[in-house]
């Protein structure tokens, strides 16, 4: 009940004010009927209305100006007992003194709940009536419908709008949970969002960055052994991995740009991935053969960027772990499907034994191509066993673009 009053709203203001004006209105109205009628009418004794009035108007400024009355329901209780003791000598000195039941009915149901404060208005009610049977010398059933009849609406009236600030308070909280709860959900799909960006950068640059760095440093160990016997050879190696550094660059330039990437900046998938193949194979001495099957057609870049990458990686790994005499990269056009084979003839592993050492695929490749084929609802798996090489495979769902143009000589 504290909380409620101490939160009041624009409207519970504008009525309190309204109920002030309401006792100060009917007190300054009884004490002028008095003095106007004098005592041959029935306004009373002015001096006794005039007294009695003085004293409820004292007894009700003073007890919105209490903290305790406004906090606990005990010492209203006590000021709203005082004001009906002040109010009943207004009764006593005028009959017009019924009138000021009206706004005591509201202030009984507001300060006294929903249990205390119908009580309360009933007694009020009741004294109102008795008193105006005293002034009349009569009691009349018609003379009792009018406090009660004010009773009643008082009631409804005032538990009415205690169901309206409730069911506002509770909109309230709904709202201000509704709120928090958008903040949480736009905080968690920003950490996602943060997380899906990382995950992204981290694949790009293992597949691209990466790839390119470790192809750098084979070139220059290479050189470095030729050196300084067979000069021409080191700067062979050595014009490589410039070129290859230079590649680097415009892959750098372009993933910070957000755009395709080079090998495929204006060039088809089967046109870039034979460029990998030859790169991989001056750069390295690992022979790569690109394989094409089925009549290529132009797929959306997601796609397209995807295979590239994979395929990058899956040669990175077959160069840095494979230790492999060859390569071999097949690339199926089907209907409603393609498919990028990646084959090594090297030393294999045991992917499951890889896997239970890390925890993933035994490094941050597999787990990228992985999530690159999931990603486009596509499918992955690495078939592999010590001695007998790795096969690469991904299949993914494709929606044609259109034809391209003629392919690369590759082998059959």
């Amino acid at each position: 009940m504290a909380t409620e009053r101490s939160r009041t709203t624009p409207v519970a203001r504008v009525l309190q004010v309204c109920l002030h004006l309401l006792v100060a209105g009917l007190l300054v109205l009884a004490v002028a009927r008095a003095v106007h009628d004098g005592d041959a009418g029935h306004g009373g004794d002015p001096a006794a209305v005039a007294a009695a009035a003085t004293a409820m108007g004292a007894v009700y400024a003073v007890g919105p100006r209490l903290a305790a009355v406004r906090r606990s329901r005990r010492a209203a209780a006590l000021w709203l007992a005082l004001l009906g003791v002040t109010w009943a000598g207004v009764l006593l000195a005028t009959q017009d003194g019924v009138w000021l039941a009206f706004p005591l009915y509201f202030l009984e149901l507001h300060l006294l709940g929903r249990r205390g404060g119908p009580a309360a208005v009933g007694l009020t009610a009741a004294g109102a009536i008795a008193a105006w049977s005293w002034h009349q010398h009569s009691f009349s059933l018609a003379a009792s419908i009018g406090p009660a009849l004010g009773a009643a609406v008082a009631t409804a009236t005032v538990l009415g709008y205690q169901a309206l600030y409730r069911e506002s308070e509770e909109r309230r909280r709904l709202i201000d949970e509704l709120t928090a709860a958008r903040a949480d959900l736009a905080a968690a799909h920003h950490t996602a969002g943060v997380l899906a960006e990382r995950e992204r950068l981290a694949r790009e640059i293992h597949d691209t960055l990466a790839q390119s760095l470790s192809s750098i440093q084979l070139l220059l160990r290479a050189a470095q052994r030729a050196l300084p016997e067979r000069t021409e050879a080191a700067a062979g190696y050595v014009e490589q991995a410039r070129q290859a550094a230079q590649d680097n660059l415009d892959e750098a330039r372009r993933f910070v740009r957000a755009l395709t990437p080079p090998a495929l900046d204006g060039d088809s998938l089967p046109v870039a991935l034979e460029r990998l193949c030859a790169t991989t194979t001056a750069q390295t001495g690992l022979p790569v053969k690109l394989h094409l099957s089925g009549d290529p057609v132009r797929l959306p870049a997601a796609q397209e960027v995807a295979l590239l990458r994979i395929a990058q990686s899956a040669l990175g790994n077959t160069v840095r772990h494979a230790q492999a005499a060859r390569a071999e990269v097949t690339l199926s056009y089907m209907e409603g499907e393609v498919a990028l084979d990646v084959f090594d003839d090297g030393a294999g592993f045991d992917p499951a034994a890889v896997a239970g050492r890390t925890g993933g695929d035994g490094g941050f490749g597999l787990p990228s191509m992985r999530a690159r084929a999931r990603s486009l609802g596509g499918t992955f798996t690495v078939e592999s066993a010590p001695g007998e090489g790795t096969a690469v495979a991904v299949q993914l769902p494709v929606g044609t673009v259109g034809p391209v143009g003629p392919g690369p000589e590759v082998a059959p």
